[in-house]
């Protein structure tokens, strides 16, 4: 059979993963191997809400877990015509994955007798092997995990579940009700091209958070502008630095993505964007100084180790009390408030995101970017187009993000985990509202941030290496040294225009 260009690139991304983990080839190696397939691995986030999730919480949360009664019965009547099949999916290690996984037996596996088998592995061992299932069509997953940075790589490997759920209506779950998906994140998470990869599985997403206990004792209020934010990091810094709390903490660890998102949101918050219209890198402009200039600013009022700092070195700072406001990963709340782990236990609030200065509009963007200071990094659960048993997998794909099934993840501590309205809604959801571990305390907050400030970076298939493997690189060299910062981007545009080209 004629194998073609994008098949081709596929092969080149799983051989190059493949022989970067078996020590064959340097990591510089292997992402210029996967900048000239046009992706690359972006480091993947933490979720800090799994390592949370015990064993022994999981199955307490299997025992008293319940669904709906039509769900029960869909799942024996329909699911079970697939008694005996197993399914395969392969994914990286989320909040949410490891709940379902966690009560996949009891309430989906022993109801319809589909034997799931679900592999977690690093971020770029998912990337190799769907790569290598795409190009060879070899079906060895029936459902991937894709990040949000991967749709236009993966565009054409899967199958649209909105065609599935009109033209199936025999395997259709009860009461599945796609519309639930809040519409922001199917747009800008599962979509490319008109078209729709999959289904809405997570969504980390930048908010604003204070210590309630400082803001009181200093007589502050939560900023609605950049510059109340950027003075209330002064004030906090001058009052508490010198008993270790700082103005603010950023996630600024030179070449790492994290600093990438943190540039990202604060460009967008002052009316510029990563690309224009026209396709072209407008990093260098005025607006985008602006926002970088305010980043490095912040950044005098935030510990020193800070530019060691990734979101894990930033969530545990925070929760260890170095932060009096931070703007940063919504699902790192539910650690902030854990009563055993953590030194805010009860002190984080959640407020709105403070209002830009100016911004940028899609249609003024390039590459489907949204720019917005609530940057998310999502993803997608979807069925492969290859899937021998594509059937029995979308069975389980329905009922792994059904509501009742994202709620109960949602509730186990996945701080990025709600997909739907209706979970937002649901009561349970509302009923962990409360100071512990797995809080939801700050889900009202987030769905704002969803419905209304939803940042989302370029969709253009090469985004993933040039945000890593350049962006990132090179905004590690202007925040370690005193380099002005105009010189500094307008060379970061020149070297993101080649190699977008």
């Amino acid at each position: 059979m004629h194998e073609t260009q994008e098949q081709r690139e596929k092969l080149v991304i799983a051989k190059a993963i493949t022989e970067w983990r078996a020590g064959r080839i340097s990591r510089r190696a292997m992402m210029k191997a996967l900048a000239g397939a046009g992706i690359a691995t972006i480091a993947s986030r933490p979720y800090l809400g799994s390592s949370r999730i015990s064993a022994s919480r999981l199955q307490e949360a299997a025992d008293a877990a319940t669904q709906p009664a039509e769900v029960e019965s869909w799942l024996k009547d329909v699911g079970s015509q697939f008694k005996g099949t197993s399914i395969k999916i392969v994914s990286e290690d989320t909040a949410p994955g490891k709940a379902i996984n966690g009560f996949k037996k009891q309430l989906f596996e022993d109801l319809t007798g589909i034997t799931v088998n679900w592999e977690i592995v690093p971020l770029d061992q998912v990337l190799a092997k769907s790569a290598q299932d795409a190009a060879t069509k070899a079906a060895q997953n029936d459902l991937y995990y894709f990040d949000q940075a991967w749709v236009g790589r993966f565009i054409n490997d899967t199958v649209d579940p909105q065609e599935w759920l009109s033209t199936k209506p025999d395997l259709a779950m009860p009461n599945f009700n796609f519309e639930d998906f809040l519409p922001t994140l199917v747009q800008n998470i599962c979509q490319y091209g008109g078209k729709t990869i999959g289904m809405p599985f997570d969504v980390p997403i930048f908010m604003h958070f204070y210590r309630q206990d400082i803001f009181d004792e200093l007589g502050l209020k939560p900023a609605t502008t950049m510059q109340e934010y950027m003075d209330n990091a002064i004030s906090i810094n001058e009052a508490k630095s010198a008993s270790g709390t700082y103005g603010t903490v950023g996630q600024m660890k030179s070449g790492h993505y994290a600093l990438e998102c943190d540039m990202t949101a604060y460009v967008w918050s002052h009316g510029g964007s990563v690309f224009t219209a026209d396709g072209k890198c407008s990093l260098g402009d005025e607006q985008a100084v602006q926002g970088v200039n305010y980043m490095r600013e912040l950044q005098k009022y935030m510990p020193a180790e800070v530019t060691t700092y990734d979101w894990g070195g930033q969530f545990t700072a925070v929760q260890q009390g170095q932060a009096g406001q931070v703007i940063t990963w919504g699902e790192d709340f539910p650690g902030w408030d854990d009563p055993v782990a953590s030194k805010v236990s009860g002190m984080m609030q959640v407020a709105p995101l403070p209002a830009n200065v100016a911004l940028r509009t899609p249609e003024q963007a390039g590459f489907e970017e949204k720019p917005e200071l609530g940057h998310q990094g999502g993803s997608s659960f979807c069925l492969s187009a290859y899937s021998k048993q594509q059937e029995a997998a979308w069975i389980f794909l329905q009922w792994a993000t059904s509501s009742n099934t994202q709620t109960l993840a949602s509730i186990l501590g996945g701080g990025a985990s709600p997909m739907r309205q209706s979970t937002f809604d649901d009561p349970r959801v509302k009923e962990a509202a409360k100071v512990q571990a797995g809080s939801t305390r700050h889900f009202p907050g987030m769905l704002e941030v969803i419905n209304t400030r939803m940042g989302s970076e370029p969709h253009l298939p090469a985004w993933a290496s040039i945000a890593t493997d350049l962006i990132a690189v090179e905004l590690g060299k202007l925040v370690t040294s005193d380099t002005d910062t105009a010189t500094g981007m307008a060379e970061i545009a020149k070297k993101v225009d080649e190699a977008a080209a």
